[in-house]
């Protein structure tokens, strides 16, 4: 059986190769000689050596202690950039994320008992059906209320990223402002749901792509597609199309070309411009007194945690069972400006509070 000293050398091995021992005991706070002897088996590693060798490699803590992954660990999927002229895949931004989902999964942790969410149908149509028409615009509503599914929304995050909390299905997304790369970014995410593709680390491209393919038959069914007549589209149609479906110019001239349908010019001399530029000069709310776009664009710039949640730490704070730190975090306020605050300790001295408890105290 592998060792905890074995597993430490295949870290090193791995993760930090090029380095020097003695400038890995050094930067963990062990002299050489004591890394090399913990290594080889002679003597134990301490607790606090193997966290800071843990976060120093970056590796899981639970695996060089046990040999096996944190079945606790946090599972996740994450949307990917794509290089559309190289095909490469990346979350360049990885690193920092995975604090804030840390920070992000605690306070789940923290709220209690997050119940479980409704099992993700697994085809765009089923999806369709579960969410109801026009599910576009409240498209996060509709998520969280006809799928259990909750949203967080946070400027912290690099891109979007799902995962499961003791059964409760969260889709975690930078908070942009950009209300069709944001419902792209749900429905990609939901397709990693419906599909199984958590993982301790980056998923495949395989699943990358699998999880692009749902969304876009998700936010633009084939079938509808080719009956909007793209190959003699006007500029008004198009801002009526991108509206009402949730979805960029760009995305929309993508999925004309996959569908197979030779788009107007209309469609490529708009697929290169914002989107927002289309809606602008093209579309027309139907309350002319509303800046629906506006409106739309400021609700997805907006830091998001269920409601739920938010009532949940709100209740064990005043109980007294969780500080109100994550609660600041996830309003994105200072503790004092809360204004709640946990019962009050029980006065007296030690003697006194055990004899209520039903303690005795060694003397």
């Amino acid at each position: 059986m592998q060792t905890i000293g074995a597993r430490v050398r295949e870290a090193i091995s791995e993760r930090a190769s090029a380095a020097p021992q003695y400038e890995i005991a050094q930067s963990v706070g062990m002299k050489p000689d004591a890394l090399s002897r913990a290594i080889n088996g002679q003597r134990a590693f301490s607790s606090i050596e193997l966290a800071t060798l843990a976060d120093r490699l970056g590796v899981d803590i639970h695996w060089l202690i046990t040999g096996r992954a944190d079945p606790r660990r946090l599972r996740f999927a994450a949307r990917h950039t794509f290089d559309h002229v190289t095909g490469e895949r990346d979350v360049p931004g990885l690193e920092d994320d995975r604090r804030v989902l840390a920070d992000i999964e605690l306070a789940y942790r923290q709220a209690g008992d997050p119940g479980a969410s409704e099992r993700v149908p697994a085809t765009p149509a089923a999806v369709r059906e579960a969410l109801g028409e026009d599910f576009a615009a409240p498209f996060l509503q509709r998520l969280e209320d006809r799928l259990g599914i909750h949203v967080v929304r946070v400027p912290e995050l690099s891109t979007a990223y799902c995962f499961s909390v003791d059964g409760r299905h969260v889709i975690a997304m930078k908070a942009t402002g950009n209300w069709f790369y944001e419902n792209f970014c749900l429905a990609h995410e939901l397709a990693h749901l419906a599909a199984g593709h958590l993982s301790a680390d980056v998923v495949s491209d395989e699943a990358e792509a699998a999880a692009n393919a749902f969304a876009a038959e998700l936010l633009m069914p084939v079938r509808t597609v080719r009956e909007a007549d793209f190959d003699r589209m006007t500029a008004e149609g198009l801002a009526r199309w991108v509206w009402d479906h949730g979805v960029s110019t760009d995305a929309t001239a993508r999925r004309v070309v996959a569908c197979g349908i030779a788009a107007d010019d209309v469609v490529r001399e708009w697929a290169v411009q914002p989107t927002q530029r289309l809606l602008r000069r093209h579309w027309r709310s139907p309350d002319p007194r509303l800046d629906a776009i506006s409106e739309r664009m400021a609700a997805a710039a907006r830091r998001h945690f269920p409601q739920s949640m938010i009532g949940a730490h709100i209740e064990r704070i005043e109980s007294g069972l969780i500080g109100p730190e994550a609660l600041a975090w996830m309003l994105d306020v200072d503790v004092a400006e809360l204004d709640l605050k946990a019962p009050e300790l029980p006065s007296g001295d030690i003697d006194a509070l055990a004899a209520e408890l039903g303690l005795s105290l060694a003397t």
